[in-house]
């Protein structure tokens, strides 16, 4: 569909940054359909400019080829980061650090449906394909989202694209998604819901064919986290399922609200946990890369440490998925106890 280069792109004379090049290649550059959907990311994409969304500096046509100049990100797409985890013994993230991530998400969510036109009237963004595939995290620990492709903006011209035609992977959609209708910021807070449900489970919330998940989402038949992992936070679960609710008016009214429900939680659950964990955890996931680079992580025994307890190797062996997710929220209660907890 589309073919990505790394390359060197020149600002200035003797001013050049890495960047990706993202050109359509054929048989579909001479479909109008994906042309159409390549130019509308430029055209959204070049409007953005926040530090939690993949940015894109140039687009345009080539020797008869159009092409987008986009923000290189230094690490790997979050459902790579997922599969990893899942190599190394982890069924899921840390609530914590799933939080922490999630919050980050979020920013640029909000960034992108609050964006304006120059005369100050609302763009009415919504990004439609909140999934792991569509965030990035660098090897610092830096989350971006990408990837507006399907994204609608009310100045997008084709009314198709919204109502009436459903797009976005279907294990991520929203109930309004799978009915085809218009959407509003808040199909992006459940979507984003359920990546976070899949960041503290290892699970989705609506599993099977794409008829089942399909028709599970749209009547919000839908598992509740702790049913995968008992022992997660009840408040925490109870945020999750707010941004899962099946009617838009029982959600977040916007991914800001959502994202300060979720600071508001790691502030009172885990005010001491290090901002530099995702860092450490991905040089941890992917140290064979960064070696190979040329840039080998400098991990922590103190992070080394506790992979060991979220892994199960520094308590009993022999534990199963639920034993393991319950031993994770364990430990991180451990870690961070109630007394630590202002206002506890």
């Amino acid at each position: 569909m589309a073919v990505v280069h790394r390359a060197r792109y020149t600002v200035a004379e003797g001013v050049s940054r890495s960047v990706v090049i993202k050109r359509v290649r054929d048989p579909y550059a001479l479909d109008p359909a994906f042309v159409r959907m390549f130019l509308n990311e430029a055209r959204i994409s070049m409007g953005l400019s926040h530090g939690n969304i993949v940015q894109v500096f140039d687009f345009g046509q080539e020797e008869g080829e159009y092409f987008l100049a986009m923000e290189w990100v230094d690490g790997q797409p979050l459902s790579k980061v997922l599969k990893r985890l899942k190599l190394k013994g982890m069924a899921h993230l840390p609530a914590p650090l799933a939080v922490q991530l999630m919050v980050e998400v979020c920013k640029g969510l909000h960034h992108a449906h609050t964006r304006r036109d120059e005369e100050g009237r609302s763009l009415g963004l919504v990004h439609r394909d909140v999934s792991p595939d569509n965030v990035l995290v660098s090897y610092e620990g830096e989350v971006k989202l990408t990837d507006f492709g399907i994204a609608k903006a009310q100045w997008a011209g084709r009314q198709d694209t919204d109502a009436g035609v459903v797009r976005g992977k279907f294990l991520y959609l929203s109930p309004e998604q799978t009915r085809a209708e218009a959407l509003d910021a808040r199909s992006d807070v459940y979507t984003a819901g359920v990546v976070l449900f899949e960041l503290l489970t290892g699970r989705r919330p609506a599993e099977g064919d794409q008829a089942a998940v399909m028709e599970r989402i749209a009547t919000g038949d839908l598992t509740p986290p702790h049913a995968h992992v008992p022992d997660l936070d009840p408040s925490l679960g109870a945020l999750v399922t707010r941004a899962l609710a099946l009617r838009r008016d029982d959600r977040f009214t916007s991914a800001e609200d959502f994202q300060r429900a979720l600071a508001e939680w790691l502030a009172y659950r885990a005010p001491l946990f290090p901002a530099s964990t995702l860092r450490h955890l991905m040089g941890w996931l992917f140290e064979a890369e960064l070696k190979l680079a040329g840039q080998p992580p400098r991990i922590p025994e103190s992070f080394l440490r506790q992979v060991a307890v979220w892994t199960g190797e520094g308590g009993p062996g022999g534990m199963d998925e639920p034993e393991r997710a319950s031993a994770v929220h364990r430990a991180h209660a451990e870690a961070f106890p109630e007394e630590h907890v202002p206002g506890a």
